[in-house]
């Protein structure tokens, strides 16, 4: 009898109300993120037509097809700029209003680039478009990085892997919805491109709507705020019968040693010897995994598969299997990057066998087919999957680094 209850209260199983938590808040957030990266791509022409359009009605501006492209650019990369903004927020806003807080209160910038994009059509405002656009970048880049921050410390350590890849692959999913959307038979006409860029919305309700029902970071509550009991209520509910009395006295202790350490400056961090090699681990990590270039595909994938030889009526298909390869290759990383950890021996092998795949067939002759032209869209899909199938290990890194 003891045996069996100390199995049940080992505090090492996913309850409802974690896996619940763990999907609403990808859900509302990381899913938008992903979205935001592929929507773009599919209305790309609609869009310079739009901004020519609106430019010669304004001002009787004709703008060359070079000038459309720059503008069209700025829209796509407005967006990272917003996200490299709103990361820079996420350490005062998590404090300020906790991690569960912020997500919610994130919402309103969803709500108001949304709207801007939904209506710039009918307020022929080119600029309500590309403010947007950094507007949910800003969101973006909030929401990357408190998801992971929020779903780390409410779950127990055992699990932490595990929750850390949901948001990876509802990003993977939020690339594949928006490509399935852009399908001409769906959303993919002329008139319909505001209502693409503005779907954004409705995952955020969901979210707005529910995830104040769920508590607060229990870390949070108890180190930021001193409050022991709210504590041990949102213990209780992310755990039901498990014994939470170890995880208390643990967060206690880490609170007591916090408060005899000064916080340091981003420069202190960067100069203290102590800490250098799990600064350049994870500064490698991530530069790794934003050069991968799998972000650019999908701003341009038509465009890419275009100068591939794709043919025009394919291209729209092969760009959402290349995004149902990145679903099921998230889904693998989810389902094994706990068995052999986050770093392997042969970690560096997945990215180099891609790169080989996608070597280019003039330096590498491919045998001559009749089925030629679909080589380019093979070798692409075999480098996505490689590189997202090591990119899903990427993604639990950084919470496993806080939970040591």
């Amino acid at each position: 009898m003891a045996e069996e209850l100390l199995v049940e209260n080992d505090g090492k199983h996913l309850t409802k109300s974690l896996l619940a938590v763990a999907f609403l808040a990808s859900f509302g957030s990381s899913m938008l993120y992903g979205y935001n990266l592929a929507v773009v791509n599919s209305p790309a022409q609609f869009i310079k037509d739009f901004y020519n359009e609106s430019l010669i009605e304004e001002f009787d501006w004709t703008l060359d097809e070079e000038v459309v492209t720059v503008l069209y650019s700025l829209t796509v990369s407005i967006f990272a700029i917003g996200g490299m903004a709103g990361s820079l927020l996420v350490g005062k806003l998590v404090t300020k209003y906790g991690r569960k807080g912020t997500l919610v209160r994130a919402t309103v910038l969803v709500f108001i680039g949304g709207g801007l994009m939904g209506f710039s059509r009918m307020c022929r405002a080119p600029a309500m478009v590309i403010i947007g656009r950094f507007i949910t970048g800003i969101h973006s880049g909030i929401s990357l990085s408190v998801v992971p921050m929020y779903l780390g410390e409410i779950a127990p350590k055992n699990l932490r892997g595990f929750l850390g890849l949901i948001p990876s692959i509802h990003i993977c999913l939020g690339v594949f919805i928006a490509q399935v959307l852009g399908l001409h038979e769906l959303l993919g006409k002329e008139e319909n491109w505001p209502v693409l860029l503005s779907l954004v919305v409705y995952p955020a309700i969901i979210q707005l709507i529910l995830l104040p029902w769920f508590p607060e970071s229990p870390r949070y509550l108890l180190i930021e705020k001193g409050n022991i009991h709210a504590t041990i209520a949102a213990l209780k509910q992310y755990r039901c019968k498990e014994n939470i009395q170890a995880e208390v006295e643990e967060m206690q202790e880490e609170q007591r040693s916090l408060s005899s350490v000064d916080t340091i400056s981003v420069r202190g961090l960067l100069m203290d010897r102590c800490v250098r090699w799990q600064v350049i681990t994870i500064v490698v990590v991530n530069i790794g995994m934003q050069l991968s270039g799998i972000d650019a595909i999908w701003f341009y994938t038509n465009e890419i598969f275009k100068n591939a030889g794709i043919p025009e009526p394919l291209i729209q298909y092969t760009t959402v299997g290349t995004g149902a390869i990145e679903v099921i290759a998230g889904m693998l990383g989810c389902f094994t990057i706990e068995r052999p950890g986050q770093k392997t021996s042969d970690d560096w092998r997945l990215p180099l066998y891609g790169s080989l795949l996608c070597w280019d067939h003039r330096v590498c002759p491919p045998p001559a087919t009749s089925a030629l032209h679909e080589l380019p869209q093979c070798r692409l899909c075999c480098w996505d999957y490689c590189w997202l199938l090591h990119r899903s290990s990427w993604c639990a890194f950084p919470v496993n680094c806080r939970a040591v």
